[in-house]
């Protein structure tokens, strides 16, 4: 791991926050409109956590965290954008299965109709299911928003680099390799299938 990075993937604010709480370890992604080549590639294993506003919805999150969430206008961006957690993914699994992604529920904040809404867009690409463990930096980092982390692309390379020493890891070893084991023990046993995807390291 190195000292610094400037690679961060972007996320909902709520899902960032249920990351960083331990709440869950999961994220589901298609790619947004402006991904290279017009699909979801992972670049980066090792990234910053980028919280944004703009696209999250109450209607697609469980209510517990539906709540946590206030609508903005589009376009709305913060002028400074608060960094405080950095991540490794673990394990890139890639399903079309709706049945299959609705199976682990239990494991992330979403509802069924975030579900079908995810596997409806783009239908002939998988959805990837990332699994990430995730640090918390030891003092969050304010940074400026810039026009070019804006977009609907996954993938940003901030401006300045965030300093990576001393973070701490939001689960420990035990409780996250049991947790990994859970999802895919769910995915195994509910007799759909799923990909493997090697993470590209960083």
């Amino acid at each position: 791991m190195e000292s610094t990075t400037t690679h961060a993937l972007k996320e909902w604010a709520v899902a960032v926050d249920a990351l960083e709480q331990g709440n869950m370890i999961m994220l589901l992604r298609k790619g947004g409109i402006k991904e290279e080549g017009n699909c979801f590639i992972v670049t980066h294993n090792q990234i910053l956590l980028y919280p944004t506003y703009e696209h999250q919805q109450p209607n697609l999150l469980k209510p517990e965290y539906a709540d946590q969430v206030t609508p903005v206008m589009s376009g709305w961006h913060p002028e400074t954008v608060r960094i405080s957690s950095w991540a490794e993914i673990t394990d890139i699994l890639l399903v079309s299965d709706e049945k299959a992604v609705v199976a682990l529920l239990l494991y992330h904040i979403w509802n069924e109709q975030f579900v079908s809404e995810r596997l409806r867009w783009k239908p002939r690409q998988s959805l990837f299911i990332l699994l990430l463990r995730t640090y918390r930096l030891p003092q969050p980092q304010l940074i400026p928003y810039r026009p070019e982390y804006g977009g609907c692309r996954s993938w940003i390379d901030l401006t300045e680099a965030i300093n990576l020493e001393g973070i701490v890891s939001v689960l420990d070893d035990t409780t996250y390799t049991d947790r990994v084991t859970q999802i895919r023990h769910v995915l195994t046993t509910s007799g759909h299938s799923y990909v493997t995807q090697n993470p590209i390291l960083s």
